[in-house]
């Protein structure tokens, strides 16, 4: 079938295209020249419309082991949200912690048509690719948690060659299909069980001897040599605390000039300054990002209202235990080799440190010059649920809305930050930019974000409207691989995505020391923790689709 989408305003910045109208042709799922006297079995008729690839978020909760425990521990977020239950859709809810169902509706709603969970860990990778899998109509991918694991910490203490980390992080990506190396508070979460409370960059974990740098610099440097697109992903030490800017700047200092993800910054820049010692380290944070083209951030943008915190970072979470609101939290761990902890926060508008912390992402968002080395997230659902995007997308748009909104917050908070004086505002060139080509170039995926020939047929439609908010939360049209998924905002289609993985060639040998260490120190088997393609596409739901590294075919 031949599908065109007729007189449509399109958005490709991966292709320099910013407003201009253009005919666009879908044929087998794949976006495709117009060929010559082919006949058009659909059309759609977008004059007037606005045309985008589907949106990517490339951070977000949305599988895995603490997000089940959210998802459990707060069962009253589950009764008071709307259900799903139609002839077509099968039932589910949930705000902060929604379920797998809900997750795929709500984000294909936006128009979202990909989504990256930032915290495997690797001995639950097979219950997380199991989670996702049961996300309807959007691809999905993972990037595998290193850095607080007792084998690596294990290898660095004993000063091993940096080609047997190398082989250690390509045999983790394969066998926990993921896309990506993420590091969580590096050996911190190991620390912690230690006793030691806190970590900073260069202090050395009680047990093993080895510091956080250590920690970046070598696993930086095997993503690198490996060629795996997605750059270390990293979340960094002294999350949320205050002076916590000076550790984000050594921290990109340090990695010297290797590439580098830093997530989730809002919460890593952070000062001591003023009556509250809580300021706002934002454009410092921007004067080394924009100094530094190796460092690409996500914000992790904190919005007002109920949510619920769910962090890898068991440390950080024990700290913040007694912040809960309601009253419960939970921390625990796998095998030792990580942790999680899970603690319901609601952020308000009239507290002096949630209101500068709001204050701060945006400042971050409209300080950082380039839009392909700043992406827009919320930490879903930690500074807020995926569903407050097309607000925040009108904050970063709109400079009247986003003043009338600081000028609602807690005064002493006000005077803390420059926001007000900002005068950017975002274009939906600079939107389509962070929310789709910046992030498939990003994680790697070089057939989606994007709308030229070739190019996965996952499409976005919106109807122009003053209220960029309302425009960005109910899409005229999406389209999942060509189907129509969405009409009006309303999920009218399901079906099912791809995940997305890479397989970095390593020498074989690394198998036999670690076999040799499942069987001393683990409770399952070396070939009990390898997860395969065909338990990620069982029953007929999705596929596994493998982007090249470099060097690689």
């Amino acid at each position: 079938m031949l599908i065109e989408l007729k007189g449509g305003t399109v958005y490709d910045p991966a292709h320099g295209i910013d407003g201009q109208v253009r005919d666009l042709y879908v044929q087998d799922g794949r976006i495709v020249e117009p060929p010559p006297g082919a006949r058009v079995d659909r059309e759609y008729d977008l004059s007037g419309k606005i045309v985008m690839a589907g949106a990517i978020d490339m951070h977000t909760h949305i599988g895995g082991g603490k997000v089940n425990i959210a998802r459990t521990m707060l069962p009253e977020d589950h009764r008071a949200d709307p259900q799903y239950h139609t002839e077509r859709l099968r039932s589910g809810c949930g705000h902060a912690a929604p379920s797998t169902l809900t997750t795929g509706y709500r984000y294909a709603e936006m128009g979202f048509t990909a989504a990256f969970e930032p915290a495997v860990l690797p001995v639950n990778a097979r219950q997380a690719h199991m989670e996702m899998g049961d996300i309807p109509i959007l691809d999905k991918g993972g990037y595998a948690m290193l850095g607080s694991d007792d084998f690596l910490l294990r290898l660095l203490r004993d000063g091993a060659d940096q080609q047997i980390i190398n082989d250690y992080v390509a045999w983790t990506l394969n066998a926990t299909q993921c896309i990506g190396i993420k590091v969580v508070n590096p050996g911190g979460i190991s620390a912690f069980k230690f006793n030691q409370r806190a970590l900073d960059l260069d202090e050395q974990h009680a047990y093993y001897g080895v510091t956080p740098r250590q920690v970046l610099k070598t696993l930086a440097t095997a993503v690198h040599e490996l060629g795996v697109p997605h750059p270390l992903h990293v979340h960094g030490c002294n999350l949320g605390v205050p002076g916590n800017v000076e550790t984000s700047l050594k921290t990109i200092s340090g990695i010297e000039g290797l590439p580098m993800h830093l997530t989730h910054i809002q919460f890593h820049s952070y000062g001591t300054e003023g009556d509250f010692k809580f300021s706002s380290g934002a454009a410092r944070i921007a004067e080394a990002v924009n100094a530094n083209p190796n460092i690409t951030v996500d914000v992790g943008q904190v919005l007002f209202g109920q949510t619920v915190t769910a962090s890898g970072d068991n440390m950080h979470q024990h700290a913040n235990a007694g912040h809960a609101h309601p009253k419960k939290w939970v921390c625990m761990d796998i095998e030792c080799d990580a942790g999680c902890g899970v603690v319901p926060f609601k952020y308000r508008d009239q507290n002096f440190v949630n209101a500068l912390q709001w204050a701060i992402g945006l400042e971050i968002f409209l300080l950082v010059d380039d839009p392909w080395r700043v992406f827009l997230t919320t930490d879903h659902p930690n500074g807020a649920p995926f569903t407050s995007y097309p607000h925040l997308i009108r904050l970063l748009m709109d400079r009247t809305f986003r003043n009338a909104q600081l000028s609602r917050l807690h005064p002493e908070a006000q005077k803390m930050t420059t926001l007000a004086s900002i005068e950017r505002e975002y274009s939906l060139y600079e939107i389509a930019i962070m929310t789709r080509a910046g992030a498939a170039r990003l994680v790697g995926l070089d057939d989606r974000g994007h709308l030229g020939a070739g190019a996965a047929a996952d499409i976005t439609v919106y109807t122009p409207n003053e209220d960029v908010e309302a425009m960005f939360s109910r899409p005229a049209y999406v389209f999942k691989n060509g189907e129509l998924v969405v009409k009006d905002g309303r999920v009218v289609g399901v079906t099912w995505g791809t995940t997305h993985t890479v397989k970095p060639d390593y020498d074989a040998g690394i198998e036999k020391q670690l076999a040799d260490y499942f069987d001393r120190y683990m409770t399952m088997k070396l070939d009990n923790f390898i997860l395969r393609d065909e338990e990620i596409a069982e029953d007929g739901r999705g596929s596994v689709t493998v982007h090249p590294c470099g060097g690689q075919g």
